[in-house]
């Protein structure tokens, strides 16, 4: 069985060095990039950050899985897949531990903006001690967009910091209230409303048509002056052209970014020069979160080799 990961080689905290090492007895080739030049000859593809077409899937020869290591599916064509017979499946954070991960990350974020990262570069460098004065997160709302697993992994992790939670959800806000002993969780309709209550808003739900660009303009002119965004889901998210613009006239205070609206992103792109705190796509990276999606991963493989179908198969 020929498997194919769509990446370099390093990517994703080892962990084509670790399927490898679980699964010796297939037989792995790299692009070395996020990208494919052919499908032809391979059992699984491993796509990462790569994005697939009708025609790669057509030109394939005897594809029968993609296998994500990741949760994110949404830059497969699932159509395309759907109609040849081709099975996608993922690893949930919740299942793998990557939902922990991503928490962590973001609380990370939260604390770089608070306490004014760029200030305390600039001290650093100037030889200047005892600045600049920071902000404490007691009595501050946070605001989570989501609240799945990762949603719920922040508000686990947030508690101990004395803010105040809030949220929303696609279904069911005040039962997801009730469960989470949240001070507030409303709908997709009450959006610019948590918009406006939080001190840091943080976006946590997949992408599709209807989440795509959910911060523009408008949404950023519903926010607070001195609040900050942090996006640790998909960078389809954001306009970019919108977060610069709200950066540039001051409508917000900043942005943690986990994720970009391409990647990797341009490292001289002026929206850098801003208060923008970034990460490198890395929020569900560990030695935990890898481990848990290795051994996802090797079962699906070990299960294609049964012609069983693979755990956590995303239905089109």
């Amino acid at each position: 069985m020929k498997i194919l990961f769509a990446a370099p080689e390093n990517a994703f905290g080892g962990f084509l060095p670790m399927i490898r090492s679980e699964l010796p007895e297939y037989d792995f080739e790299v692009t070395g990039r996020f990208g494919v030049d052919t499908l032809k000859g391979f059992d699984v593809l491993i796509p990462t950050m790569t994005s697939t077409t009708r025609k790669m899937f057509e030109e394939s020869d005897r594809l029968r899985l993609v296998q994500q290591c990741g949760a994110g599916i949404e830059m497969v064509d699932m159509e395309a897949a759907s109609d040849m017979s081709i099975w996608v499946a993922n690893v949930p954070t919740a299942v793998s531990g990557s939902a922990d991960s991503v928490a962590e990350v973001g609380i990370y974020l939260i604390l770089g903006l608070a306490r004014d990262f760029r200030g305390i570069q600039r001290s650093l460098a100037n030889q200047k001690m005892g600045e600049p004065q920071g902000r404490a997160l007691s009595g501050r709302t946070v605001g989570i967009v989501g609240l799945g697993s990762i949603g719920r992994s922040l508000v686990k992790r947030l508690r101990p910091f004395d803010v105040n939670l809030i949220g929303i959800v696609l279904n069911q806000p005040e039962k997801v209230r009730e469960d989470l002993g949240l001070e507030w969780v409303g709908g997709p309709e009450d959006f610019p409303e948590m918009l406006h209550r939080s001190d840091f808003v943080l976006l946590c739900l997949p992408l599709t048509a209807e989440t795509m660009n959910i911060m523009n303009n408008n949404t950023f002119s519903a926010m607070k002056q001195d609040s900050f965004l942090i996006n640790l889901a998909r960078g389809g998210l954001v306009d970019r052209d919108a977060l610069e613009n709200a950066l540039a006239s001051e409508k917000i205070a900043g942005a943690g970014l986990d994720v970009f609206w391409e990647e990797p992103p341009d490292p001289e792109d002026p929206i850098f020069s801003y208060n923008v705190l970034t990460t490198s796509h890395i929020a569900g990276s560990t030695d935990y979160a890898v481990r848990g999606i290795v051994t996802n991963v090797a079962e699906n493989i070990r299960r294609l080799e049964k012609n069983q179908e693979p755990l956590h198969l995303i239905k089109y």
